[in-house]
């Protein structure tokens, strides 16, 4: 049976304690100023202790998680590789015979470790607790729950597109609809127009307001207009509801169908769940690209010692941080496709890691 070596298994315990240390030192500080914010609600709202501890808090940690353990990781990186550096055990280690690289083998299998925590976790643990957290705020906190939704722009079924200015989940109706259909060539057929229409649960019908509808037969139009209307129109309110449903309560193979649903409609908000798809299965990568950039900072003895490579590694942890959130500004108003939007910070603070890793002190 084969060992695990010595100096790895050292490295290894170094590396997953002081991530956890940091994690826990952290997650006890902001859960600690997020109930000062909160305590009024839930004494308003008569929250249960059980219910604050296991269905908010527990279900809060894993999006903590999910959101700031890349820098936890660069974080406890930093600090455990500038206490052996200050204290020579890295120039031990290399006078020993073990070279730089085979030393990284350690940091690569810790952040392996978690990088697979994270892609489970963010796939499917988080979609889950998302459900009970959403539930709880619902009841305790945002108790003013949103019932309606704005400029919706969604495809019911192939040709047919549908746009409201508003819906009101509750009352079941939207608010300046239009429905146009197009033929196998592109070429608008029908128009349906309604200055409101709402959802008879008796009938299974649409009742419109202001109903007009044209009809496009080469240069010919026919055009009806009435105070009010009786529609099929081959929807239901749940067509809305899909149009605005919250995509962070879905795991990654649902929200992949989700993906594939909304491009058959033509929804915006295409973008927005392509972003969180690929965020799932390319942000893991941020563990493994902040361990290796703390550790090429931190490996060498400075005078300035932990506090300058604390200074100069959250300076870079921020930098990668803001350069994701740009990115995806990009992605959602402008041209940037989703996919390379994710995997850009990635791919420039990963080469950015390996100039650091070729440059460091061997």
């Amino acid at each position: 049976m084969l060992r695990y070596p010595l100096i790895d298994r050292y490295l290894l315990w170094k590396y997953i304690k002081n991530f956890l240390l940091w994690f826990v030192l952290i997650i006890v500080i902001v859960i600690t100023f997020d109930v000062s914010e909160k305590l009024d609600d839930f004494i308003k709202n008569e929250a249960p202790l059980s219910e604050i501890i296991f269905q908010y808090y527990l279900n809060f940690i894993p999006n903590f998680f999910n959101l700031y353990g890349p820098l936890f990781v660069f974080i406890s990186t930093i600090f455990f590789t500038s206490k052996l550096a200050g204290n020579t055990e890295i120039i031990a280690i290399l006078g020993s015979g073990i070279s730089y690289k085979r030393m990284l083998r350690s940091y690569l299998h810790g952040a392996l470790i978690l990088a697979f925590g994270i892609l489970v976790v963010g796939n499917f643990v988080i979609p889950l607790s998302n459900v009970t957290l959403n539930d709880f705020e619902g009841r305790y906190i945002h108790t003013h729950k949103r019932s309606y939704y704005s400029d919706l722009y969604f495809q019911s079924s192939r040709g047919v597109q549908n746009r409201t200015v508003s819906y009101d989940v509750n009352e079941m109706s939207a608010i300046i609809f239009q429905q146009d259909t197009y033929n196998d060539d592109g070429i608008l057929t029908e128009r349906t127009k309604a200055s409101k229409i709402t959802y008879d649960t008796v009938s299974k019908l649409w009742n419109a307001i202001d109903y007009q509808h044209r009809t496009f037969d080469n240069k010919k139009e026919t055009f009806v207009k009435t105070p009010s209307a009786l529609l099929s129109l081959d929807l239901v309110p749940d067509d809305f509801d899909k149009a605005a449903r919250d995509i962070t309560v879905m795991n990654s193979i649902e929200l992949y169908d989700h993906i594939k649903l909304e491009e058959m409609r033509g929804s915006g908000a295409v973008t927005e769940a392509k972003l969180e798809f690929y965020q799932r299965l390319l942000n893991p990568l941020a563990f493994l690209i902040m361990t290796f950039i703390g550790v090429a900072i931190s490996s060498r003895k400075t005078r300035g010692g932990l506090g300058m490579h604390l200074a100069i590694g959250i300076a870079l942890a921020f930098g990668f941080i803001v350069f994701m959130r740009v990115c995806n500004v990009f992605s959602v108003n402008g041209n940037l496709p989703p996919f390379l939007a994710v995997l850009l910070p990635q791919l420039v603070f990963g080469i950015a890691a390996a100039i650091l890793i070729k440059l460091a002190p061997k």
